[in-house]
C-alpha cells in the first residue's frame, strides 16, 4: 500500500554527513537510499552483509558523488567525447557520467507490505541543467526490496519537443574477498570494446576474470549473469544479475595503478571490489521521440 511520510512502518528519514537518506528497516531486509543521486548504498537480507561495496573513504557531501553502491549515470555515460554524436551534441561539460548522480531527486511515494518495500524517486531534467545539458526529460527510478533481492528500474521520458538521444548505466559496485578469484559467467562468446586498448573490439573467451585494470563495454545486455565473488562477510557470495532494456554491459576494476589516482578510493581497495553495470553505452544508445519512454532495469538475487 502507499504510505505518506510520518506513517511509514519500516521506512524512515536519516542524515549521513551532509546528505538526506531513506533507511529501510524491514523485518526481512535492510536498505539505505540517498536522495542525492537516487543512490543506493546498502541492501542486505537479514543476517547478511551488504550486497553492495561502498568505499571506506566515501564522502557524503552536497554535490559530491558517493564512491560505491549503485550510482546512476544519466543522461550520458562515461566521458562526453566517447558518446555517439547524437548524445554528445547535448552535453555542455567535460564531466563524465551525467548529472543525475549528484542531483537531488524527489521522493514520489513509498509502498510497504509484510514482504517488500517499493520506493519511487523522480528527477526533472529541465532548464535548471542548461549549463551542462540541453534537453528536457524526466527520469523515474523505482526500487523494490525483498528478502529475495533488489530491483531497480530507471525510466526515461522525453518531455521535450525534439528527438532525445542518451546513454546511461546503473553502475553497480560489488564486494569480493579476492578479486583474483572472482568471475562473471554469461558473457562467453560476446564481443566487447576494450577501452584500455584503444577501444579495440575483442571476443570474450570463458568467464570474465580480473588480472589487473579492467574496463570493458560488452556489446550485449545479457538477460542473466552469474557473479561469483568469494566473501567471508556474506552468507552467500553467489549472485545472479538479470537486466532488461539494455544492450550493453560494462565490467570495471581500476587495478593497482589507477586505484591510486581515484578520489575517495583507498589504494588497495581494488582487491575487494568490482563493477558490473547494466547499461546503454558505447554504440548502444537510446533514441526517444516526444512523449516516448524507455526503461532500463536490473534485478539482483541470490545465485
Amino acid at each position: 500500500m502507499t504510505t505518506t511520510p510520518g506513517h511509514w512502518s519500516f521506512t524512515r528519514w536519516t542524515t549521513v554527513g551532509q546528505l538526506e537518506a531513506i533507511e529501510v528497516h524491514h523485518p526481512l531486509f535492510r536498505a539505505r537510499l540517498f536522495l542525492q543521486g537516487a543512490h543506493l548504498t546498502r541492501f542486505a537480507p537479514n543476517g547478511e552483509a551488504n550486497w553492495l561495496w561502498v568505499s571506506d573513504a566515501a564522502h557524503y557531501e552536497t554535490g559530491r558523488a558517493i564512491r560505491g553502491g549503485i550510482p546512476v549515470c544519466w543522461p550520458w555515460f562515461g566521458e562526453p567525447t566517447r558518446n555517439p554524436p547524437e548524445v554528445r551534441r547535448r552535453i555542455r561539460t567535460e564531466t563524465a557520467h551525467g548529472f543525475a548522480r549528484t542531483a537531488v531527486w524527489q521522493l514520489e511515494d513509498v509502498r510497504e507490505s509484510a514482504h517488500d518495500v517499493e520506493i519511487n524517486l523522480s528527477l526533472d531534467a529541465n532548464q535548471d541543467f542548461n549549463e551542462v545539458w540541453q534537453g528536457h526529460a524526466r527520469a523515474l527510478l523505482t526500487f523494490r526490496f525483498s528478502s529475495l533481492g533488489c530491483q531497480l528500474a530507471l525510466t526515461t521520458v522525453n518531455a521535450g519537443p525534439d528527438i532525445l538521444a542518451f546513454t546511461q548505466a546503473l553502475h553497480s559496485y560489488f564486494p569480493t574477498q579476492d578479486i583474483t578469484t572472482t568471475e562473471i559467467q554469461g558473457l562467453e562468446g560476446i564481443s566487447f570494446l576494450d577501452t584500455l586498448d584503444d577501444w579495440r573490439p575483442k571476443l570474450q573467451k570463458g568467464p570474465v576474470r580480473f588480472f589487473g585494470e579492467t574496463d570493458r563495454i560488452y556489446e550485449a545486455g545479457q538477460p542473466l549473469l552469474a557473479i561469483n565473488a568469494q566473501s567471508s562477510r556474506a552468507r552467500s557470495s553467489a549472485r545472479s544479475l538479470s537486466c532488461s532494456g539494455s544492450d550493453s554491459t560494462v565490467i570495471w576494476n581500476p587495478g593497482p595503478a589507477k586505484a591510486k589516482t581515484l578520489s575517495d578510493f583507498p589504494d588497495a581497495a581494488w582487491r575487494e571490489m568490482f563493477c558490473v553495470e547494466t547499461a546503454n553505452a558505447g554504440n548502444d544508445y537510446q533514441v526517444l521521440d516526444t512523449g516516448q519512454s524507455h526503461t532500463l532495469a536490473m534485478m539482483l538475487r541470490h545465485g
